[in-house]
């Protein structure tokens, strides 16, 4: 499947829903493109971005943002990707791909694991207590730095259980939430250099038209039996990063151990 191809589809899941750009976005080009994690993460990053700016004009014109809300998740948000993104270039430099790989898996697998776990609304938390939402969407950031998810399963599933917003205004709110994350993380991997401009070109070739086309259908098709398929979908990509991970991980220590022993013994092995 190329990369344009991808791209399109992506969009589309991201047009309808809000989320999908880092949650498909990352496995595809990590298991489809074989690119570096981290460069997988830095181009997601972009290609999210330009996806949710297509997306946003959609959400402001239909008043479906809250801006105070937006405004407290974003306080807690931005330094957590900031330290997310400097871990995850951390274990680049140390050559730790195949770690990277399994924790970007784990990451994703959990956090599109919760739009599975029986919800315990409480519609009037946030209101009541808006001053826990920048806390709150710490953790969101620092895994969206690191794996370029999050921002929208996790921002979502927080938006939807916990305030008073209607399913579209949580969408809205989200969409506007992910663009600022991802236009940060966008500055910061563009000056890191870990952005592979031929393929990031291919996937929005895809995926302006797909968010375009997603925006256009989000008000006729139900948006939130889409996002119980896409969560489905990514946690099966997360589990394949995981065992992806788990087995580089294995490789790396039975070199490692036979480098060690060679040392010993002073032998050289074919």
């Amino acid at each position: 499947m190329t990369p344009l191809l991808l791209g399109f589809l992506i969009a589309v899941c991201v047009g309808l829903t809000g989320i999908g750009g880092g949650s498909f976005t990352v496995p595809a080009l990590l298991l489809i493109a074989g690119l570096p994690p981290a460069e997988a993460v830095g181009t997601t990053f972009v290609f999210a971005g330009v996806l949710r700016l297509v997306a946003a004009p959609f959400y402001l014109a239909r008043r479906q943002v809250h801006s105070r809300y937006f405004r407290l998740l974003l306080t807690g948000a931005i330094p957590g990707l900031v330290i997310g993104v400097l871990a995850l270039r951390a274990l680049a430099q140390q050559n730790s791909n195949a770690l990277i790989v399994l924790v970007v898996g784990v990451l994703l697998t959990l956090s599109s694991s919760v739009s599975f776990v029986p919800r315990a609304q409480v519609p009037g938390f946030a209101r009541k207590n808006a001053h826990w939402l920048p806390w709150l969407a710490f953790p969101i950031g620092v895994e969206s730095g690191f794996s370029s998810a999050g921002a929208g399963a996790l921002g979502t599933v927080l938006l939807l259980n916990y305030s008073e917003m209607s399913p579209a205004q949580v969408v809205g709110t989200d969409v506007v939430f992910g663009l600022v994350l991802a236009a940060i993380g966008t500055a910061i991997h563009w000056t890191l250099g870990s952005i592979s401009a031929p393929v990031l070109i291919q996937l929005l070739l895809g995926g302006i038209p797909g968010v375009i086309l997603g925006c256009g259908l989000s008000r006729k098709i139900p948006a939130q039996k889409l996002k119980t398929v896409v969560a489905a979908v990514a946690i099966c990509a997360g589990l394949q990063l995981v065992w992806s991970g788990v087995r580089g991980l294995g490789i790396r220590g039975a070199v490692d151990t036979s480098r060690a022993s060679t040392r010993v013994t002073g032998v050289v092995r074919p």
